[in-house]
């Protein structure tokens, strides 16, 4: 009974991320680990850990975090946020991490960190926290926040560069 509400969890919180990042293709699950899944799309070939931001009750959830490693192209440990909606043009994306700050470079609804060795920096950040929120001025003008859990992430971006490992 318990197995069966965790997988039916997980499929309400994943199944529209799965749908909404990209088009209708083949994935594998490679395990979902608290709020954070991973998955191995094999025609890329790609992998990423994946989450949804918390919300409140009665809200329905926009938006994602994800650590992508595409083999091919040899990027590995790469963080991408959809917001939630759309941003101003001019203003800066923050994101913090525990006690970490970090400016992302963004378009109108993704941010990403700047390099490589940004990634890597918050992608150390993450395994050390317990939360995590990306923030930016919406383009109505008014401020707000995409917040992650980050229970069961380091276990989900270590799955998902596990399942890449040998994709080449």
């Amino acid at each position: 009974m318990r197995f069966a509400l965790t997988m039916r969890r997980a499929a309400a919180l994943f199944l529209p991320l799965l749908f909404a990042a990209s088009p209708v293709q083949a994935r594998d699950s490679l395990g979902v680990f608290d709020r954070w899944g991973a998955f191995r799309d094999p025609a890329g070939p790609r992998c990423y850990a994946i989450a949804q931001p918390v919300v409140r009750a009665g809200q329905s959830p926009r938006g994602f975090a994800a650590v992508g490693t595409w083999p091919r192209q040899k990027v590995r440990g790469q963080i991408h946020f959809r917001l939630s909606r759309p941003r101003r043009p001019d203003a800066p994306v923050l994101l913090k991490v525990g006690e970490r700050r970090f400016t992302l470079v963004a378009g109108q609804m993704d941010a990403w960190a700047p390099d490589a060795r940004a990634d890597a920096q918050v992608i150390a950040a993450m395994r050390s926290a317990t939360g995590m929120s990306v923030a930016t001025v919406g383009s109505d003008g008014h401020g707000f926040a995409d917040s992650y859990t980050l229970r069961g992430a380091a276990t989900a971006i270590d799955a998902a560069a596990l399942g890449c490992a040998r994709l080449r």
